[in-house]
């Protein structure tokens, strides 16, 4: 008996598994926008920030001031008891000459012993070192080494007057004795511990090799320990009136306000102020002198000054030159504006044709990108160069494209997109713009702008 019974295949069902096609879309999306990444030019964003930037005008002066040096009428050992550069009265003691030596030891025996600061003074040292933490500017280290020469002087001043007044009797015996001798200022002044020989110049006697500071030489008496007869012991500044002569050339000298007035820093610590100035020529070099009232005792200690002349300052909001660029635009005179719509802005009656080629007109309110007296600049964004514009209240007409001008500006991407904005230029260097604040179509503090403005065009979105 055969078996008729016939053996039929097996088909399994077509069955999609979800996880794989999700998989390929994922894979698909994620090759898509690495691609798009690669291929696409990514603008780089900066955000306007206040800034200030002036012409490098850097010069060093020589100081003149009122100055009398003072000198020694014995030999002997010499001791200070007033801080460098401060002010003085007339019979205040300033320093003491010892003849046999035997007062200046003991001097120094007693100012090594620390204890005897109170607590007055600790607190006067600690307010100078609060006052220098909070003024450091680590760009300027050299502040490091003025503020330890202040300090160093200070202790010295308030260390040496309390060991004097602990050997008191011994002094005084000493000063019967005649080997001890106390200076006292002769006059009202600030009081400087050097010589330079340069006390008595004058305007007058200016020359060009007194601004050559490798032949300057100075003697520091604060160094001289031991004295002779007639050695310099201590100088006054008499007045606060006091001069920097600075050697310039003739185009700075054509380059000077006419109201002689100069706004000047010092870059020693960088404090600004105002000199009145004049201009003197001697052996065919020029010479700007200038005049202060003021700040004299904080460069008591110098004979020569770095200032830079504040020639052209400017404050503003800081860009860079890189972010700048230049858009044509379209000028429309003023009076053909023209308040309306539903938001009053202002707007233009352009003259158009319809599908029937019958002329109608229309309202059309196009962004102003910058404004004078007269003109109105707009683009092409919603009118063309074709377009021909009515006159309210008039027959006269006005074609769009018949007058353009181009203006400098930045792209502010604020909002996701290119805006083109004008901007007003004050100053401008090698990398840097200064530009106006406040202005009305312009860009504003932290506004985000296109680092190049070359890059991106009006209305592109920012990827």
């Amino acid at each position: 008996m055969s078996d008729n019974r016939k053996i039929v295949r097996y088909r399994k069902p077509f069955n999609i598994n979800i996880g794989i096609v999700i998989f390929i879309i994922i894979f698909i999306y994620l090759v898509f926008n690495v691609y798009t990444y690669v291929t696409t030019e990514h603008i780089s964003v900066y955000e306007v920030e206040q800034g200030t930037m002036a012409e490098n005008n850097i010069y060093r002066g020589l100081i003149l001031r009122d100055e009398q040096v003072y000198y020694a009428d014995r030999s002997g050992t010499l001791n200070y008891y007033v801080k460098e550069a401060s002010k003085v009265g007339c019979g205040n003691l300033i320093c003491s000459v010892d003849e046999n030596g035997d007062v200046s030891k003991r001097l120094s025996e007693a100012s090594a012993d620390v204890s005897m600061l109170s607590a007055e003074h600790l607190d006067e040292i600690a307010a100078g070192i609060s006052d220098f933490q909070l003024s450091y500017d680590s760009k300027n280290f050299y502040q490091v080494y003025a503020f330890k020469e202040d300090l160093d002087s200070t202790l010295e001043e308030i260390l040496n007057l309390n060991a004097l007044n602990s050997i008191q009797d011994y002094a005084d015996g000493a000063e019967q004795g005649n080997s001890f001798h106390r200076v006292y200022a002769k006059e009202d002044g600030v009081v400087v511990y050097y010589a330079d020989g340069y006390e008595d110049v004058t305007l007058d006697d200016i020359t060009a090799e007194m601004f050559d500071e490798s032949a300057y030489a100075k003697i520091n008496t604060r160094n001289n320990h031991t004295i002779e007869a007639k050695d310099p012991i201590y100088k006054l500044v008499r007045s606060e009136m006091w001069s920097i002569v600075i050697p310039v050339s003739g185009e700075t000298v054509n380059r000077l306000a006419a109201d002689n007035v100069l706004r000047l820093r010092f870059l020693q610590d960088g404090k600004t102020t105002y000199a009145n100035y004049t201009l003197k020529e001697k052996d065919g070099a020029n010479y700007l002198v200038l005049s202060l009232r003021s700040a004299m005792i904080r460069y008591a200690k110098e004979r020569y000054v770095e200032v830079e002349l504040l020639l052209n300052e400017e404050t503003g909001l800081k860009i860079p030159n890189s972010a700048i660029t230049e858009k044509e635009f379209y000028t429309v005179p003023v009076e053909y504006f023209v308040k309306g719509g539903d938001s009053n802005q202002k707007g233009l009656l352009v003259e158009r044709t319809d599908s029937d080629g019958k002329k109608i007109t229309e309202f059309v309110t196009p962004t102003i990108y910058y404004e004078t007296e007269e003109l109105y600049y707009i683009d092409g964004e919603d009118v063309s160069g074709d377009d021909v514009l009515l006159k309210p209240d008039s027959s006269a007409t006005y074609t769009v494209g018949r007058n353009t001008a181009v203006l400098r500006g930045v792209y502010n991407i604020n909002k996701g997109y290119a805006v083109f904005k004008q901007i007003d230029i004050l100053y401008q260097n090698e990398e840097y713009t200064i530009v106006r604040t406040g202005t009305t179509y312009g860009i504003a503090l932290y506004d985000h702008i296109a680092l190049d403005g070359t890059k991106i065009h009006e209305n592109e979105l920012i990827q």
